[in-house]
């Protein structure tokens, strides 16, 4: 019953030029990318097939726990400086790209990049605060693009991490998608406080109820300059995660996507598996979002991102770093020897705060890597999804 059930809600939802557009630009490309992928790793090359693009670090919130902040004037990428980008992506097979900030909506830019490249297909992870009628006929009628929308919960929850009235201006911004029949998902970080209400049926209901098509998980990560944590799950809350995720999954009426655990239930990092990295406000190429240092920019070798990234040995080494200590989050788990590989590395601190100081303050935390407790998926469309359309793109929560 769940393909007929997540079909319908497409078919009924999301106009048909939008729903083609997301086939064409985002889900068979994304086989090719990954296929591309696989291939360079037999030949001893890589290259990520996903990028996340942080547009700027201005926001107009200040969340708890967030780790982008603007020092004085806010930083961001020209519009040059992305299309060159892009198109030197595209020529390695690349056409999906996730569009971060900061708050993406404050790019002056946003719809200008989205019409530019109408071969690619884009994610936009946002507050959703700007949103306006008029960004959402611009977004639909370019035909490109699909909004994430960071919700904490229900009101209460929500506006504690995010501010007050912030739930309200969320409901708006989704009412006008549905309206424009804009192929949208819901964020939710997942919190000590929360993480029971947003893997409840209610919620579940409720986001069915605004129109998402799905539903995207992420686990809190206490860094940056207020990292806030006793909002950090303990090892315990994260298996529960795990398996209230793999029962609702079973009767869910939308798409439940989670970013950590592949089809049998191992840990995942998008890094250390070379699956995608962040290109930061100034063009640093970085290992993670919530990652900010750098030995590269996209700007290196006259704009040639794969001679760039291929021979960068930050990105090159990283992924052995991970593996020779655990599956799951580096940051979480061993913050200390984390600032070692990046010193040896000569890593330049990109956060415009002092990055180094706030990982040499991280206390040991468990992550999503749970060894000889994995729990493999239990159906089989999501066993399928795991295995041939990766799902782990980190966000900013």
């Amino acid at each position: 019953m769940i393909i007929p059930r997540l079909l319908f809600r497409a078919i009924t939802r999301v106009s048909p030029r939008n729903l083609y557009n997301a086939w064409r630009l985002w889900f068979v490309p994304g086989f090719a990318a990954l296929r591309k992928f696989r291939e360079r790793q037999a030949t001893g090359q890589f290259f990520p097939p996903f990028f996340f693009i942080a547009l700027t670090d201005a926001c107009n919130l200040q969340c708890r726990g967030c780790w982008i902040t603007s020092q004085g004037k806010p930083r961001q990428l020209s519009l040059e400086d992305v299309t060159t980008f892009i198109n030197s992506a595209k020529r390695q097979g690349n056409r999906f790209y996730i569009l971060l900030g900061g708050e993406p909506f404050l790019y002056k830019d946003l719809i200008t990049l989205l019409q530019t490249h109408r071969d690619c297909y884009f994610q936009i992870i946002t507050n959703g605060v700007l949103i306006s009628p008029e960004s959402v006929r611009e977004i639909a009628r370019a035909g490109n693009a699909t909004l994430l929308i960071s919700v904490d919960g229900f009101q209460p929850a929500n506006d504690f991490r995010r501010g007050e009235g912030v739930f309200e201006q969320i409901i708006h911004a989704m009412k006008w998608l549905k309206e424009h029949r804009v192929l949208f998902g819901i964020a939710t970080t997942l919190t000590s406080t929360n993480w029971e209400e947003v893997l409840s049926h209610e919620f579940i209901r409720w986001a069915d109820s605004q129109g998402a098509i799905y539903l995207w998980y992420y686990i809190y990560r206490p860094v940056g300059p207020t990292p806030t944590p006793d909002l950090a799950l303990n090892r315990e809350q994260i298996a529960a995660v795990r398996r209230r995720l793999l029962a609702l999954r079973k009767e869910s009426p939308i798409i439940l996507i989670d970013t950590y655990w592949d089809a049998a239930g191992r840990a995942v990092c998008p890094a250390a598996a070379g699956l995608g990295y962040h290109i930061g406000p100034a063009g640093d190429i970085e290992l993670c979002p919530p990652l900010s240092f750098a030995t590269a920019t996209i700007r290196d070798n006259n704009g040639d991102l794969s001679q760039t990234i291929q021979h960068n040995s930050l990105l090159r080494d990283f992924r052995p770093f991970v593996h020779a200590r655990t599956r799951g989050c580096v940051i979480l788990e061993h913050p200390q020897d984390l600032i070692q590989f990046l010193r040896e590395h000569d890593a330049r601190d990109t956060s415009g705060r002092d990055a180094y100081l706030e990982l040499g303050q991280l206390q040991p935390r468990p992550s999503h890597h749970l060894p000889e407790a994995e729990i493999p998926e239990d159906t089989w469309l999501y066993r399928w999804l795991k295995k041939n359309l990766f799902f782990g793109l980190a966000a900013y929560g």
